[in-house]
């Protein structure tokens, strides 16, 4: 029924007194008594959307669940920062392996904590992570132990959190890196769940104990290093301690807390980089995709057949016609054939992303074109390796040159990977091998002692032909000391001059020495070093090195 207010508006409608509805003039036309005209609509502003979202491509990958820090994990990772900080300032050693298999301990009960069982390949990347931590505890090379600590962490990552594919596996293995931060609140999270009697009365101690032992480190160093009878204070109430090593302890101990709290919290809930969305990329025409690459491929077949040809008794006629001496033309263009080698792995990865594949004669096309270069890369493999051996029978083995060789020999076992991916109709396996191959090849470059094999291979050159480039030698670790004893007595003092400080430092812990490091020093005991760096100018004098002659280093 209608109202007293009019037609059509009910009795007691609110906001009119009487019951009476309002309506304000001009509403109609979009006026607003109290705040003025409408703005006029836009036509040409975009409809609002949702709010961009940057780390959208990482939500795949969230782990289903994350399991809340163990008690016994936590210790485990707080006795890993102990240990770091008392045994990795002196060095590296067995001490690296002792850190790392704390560390491991802590990860493997935060995972059974989360109900998570070891597979097959999380055994073999685990194995071959401490097999490589095992280096420093054998030799003393500086680059070996620092590429086998590298590899190490990245094949712990990638053990914990697993992986298929290509995205699974590279983006597993420097997974630790950005698990620090989220690690340390993990295990802040972790502590304030547990229910300890008169917690609330132990954790503001134990953190006022922590805020006073940070500043009383920090302070204490500082008025230390500014003042010499501070400094013998600090050094009488704490006799065992130095304090100018305080900030170096300090900074191994959060290290090596955040390291394995990383662990662990990535064993508590791994992310599953499985699942990363990575779309193909847009097909190519056959004619586009094609043309280059054959092109490509009858290069690299003109290349081979030229090399067919030089080892088939062509290099005595091109030495002769150009005039170069045998170590020249072996180091010829080897820089160029490993870059050659490189690129074509870069090659290989984006023509078979953009690869013709609607049909089974695309597919065809493309496994065999890519099969025909990988092939006839490794013809590139083997003449780089070629050229590089000959050089080194010519010059003598260096560090460098033992690298890029041991580096070529994998780049060849990566393109028979592929050339058998390509010719089998399963390539799951294909990831995994490469960086089982890689870290395969880490290992053992470490674990068979470069410099000790560089030594090994010089001095045994000078034993057939009684020459040696001392400067292949003299800057090698102690690694190299039993090869280069048997040198003659003023070619062994030239030789193991510059390591004349490192043989004696002999204050070094057992935990922060290698066995290589131990064998030098009772070698050189057993024989000593004339006392003196001008005897060892003279020895270097006589053995015919001189600061005037320049070698080539690579």
């Amino acid at each position: 029924m209608p109202g007293p207010g009019g037609a059509g508006v009910p009795s007691g409608a609110a906001g009119t007194p009487g019951g009476h509805a309002f309506a304000a003039p001009g509403a109609a036309a979009g006026f607003d008594p109290y705040r003025g005209p409408a703005a006029p609509a836009n036509p040409y502003r975009p409809p609002a959307g949702p709010p961009p979202q940057p780390h959208r491509w990482l939500r795949p990958s969230d782990p289903p669940a994350k399991a809340p820090a163990a008690p016994r994990a936590l210790l485990a990772a707080l006795l890993t920062g102990l240990l770091t900080a008392w045994l990795l300032g002196d060095g590296l050693g067995v001490n690296l392996l002792i850190c790392g298999a704390v560390a491991s301990v802590g990860a493997g009960l935060a995972a059974r904590s989360a109900g998570r069982k070891p597979r097959p390949w999380t055994v073999v990347w685990s194995v071959l992570a401490l097999a490589l931590l095992a280096v420093p505890a054998l030799f003393e090379a500086g680059w070996p132990v620092a590429l086998a600590t590298v590899c190490a962490l990245g094949l712990a990552s990638l053990a914990l959190h697993g992986g298929r594919r290509w995205a699974g596996v590279l983006l597993a293995l420097p997974g630790i890196l950005w698990q620090l931060g989220p690690g340390l609140l993990w295990a802040r999270d972790g502590m304030r769940r547990l229910s300890l009697p008169g917690r609330g009365n132990v954790v503001p101690v134990l953190r006022a104990v922590a805020v006073a032992a940070v500043l009383l480190t920090v302070f204490g160093w500082l008025f230390a290093s500014a003042d010499a009878a501070m400094a013998d204070v600090m050094t009488s109430l704490a006799p065992s301690l130095d304090a100018g090593e305080l900030p170096l302890r300090l900074m191994l101990f959060l290290l090596g807390l955040a390291t394995a709290l990383g662990f662990a919290h990535i064993a508590a809930g791994p992310r599953r980089w499985d699942r990363t969305v990575v779309r193909p990329g847009r097909e190519r025409g056959r004619l586009e995709w094609a043309l280059p690459l054959g092109a490509l491929n009858l290069m690299f077949g003109a290349f081979a057949l030229v090399q067919a040809v030089v080892v088939l008794g062509g290099r005595d006629s091109i030495m002769a016609n150009t005039g170069m001496s045998r170590s020249e033309y072996a180091r010829q263009g080897f820089w160029q054939l490993m870059a050659v080698t490189v690129l074509t792995l870069v090659v290989v990865g984006v023509a078979k992303r953009w690869a013709p594949r609607s049909s089974e004669a695309d597919r065809r096309l493309a496994r065999i074109l890519l099969g025909v270069l990988c092939l006839l890369t490794l013809v590139v493999v083997a003449s780089a390796l070629g050229r590089m051996w000959f050089y080194v029978d010519a010059s003598g083995l260096t560090r460098l040159r033992l690298w890029v060789l041991v580096v070529e020999v994998w780049l060849g076992v990566v393109f028979l990977m592929l050339i058998t991916a390509g010719l089998v109709r399963s390539v799951a396996w294909l990831p995994r091998a490469v960086v089982l191959s890689g870290m395969l090849t880490a290992a053992v470059y470490g674990l068979m002692g470069p410099d000790a094999i560089v030594a090994e291979q010089n001095v045994a050159r000078f034993e057939r032909t009684h020459q040696i480039d001392l400067r292949n030698v003299r800057d090698l670790s102690l690694d190299a000391v039993p090869a280069l004893d048997r040198l003659p007595e003023d070619y062994r003092t030239c030789a193991l001059d510059l390591m004349r400080g490192e043989l004696a430092d002999a204050s070094t812990p057992w935990y922060a020495t290698s066995r290589a490091a131990a064998q030098a020093r009772d070698i050189v005991a057993g024989r000593p070093l004339p006392v003196g760096s001008l005897a060892a100018r003279n020895a270097c004098d006589k053995a015919g090195l001189r600061e005037s002659l320049f070698f080539d280093r690579y």
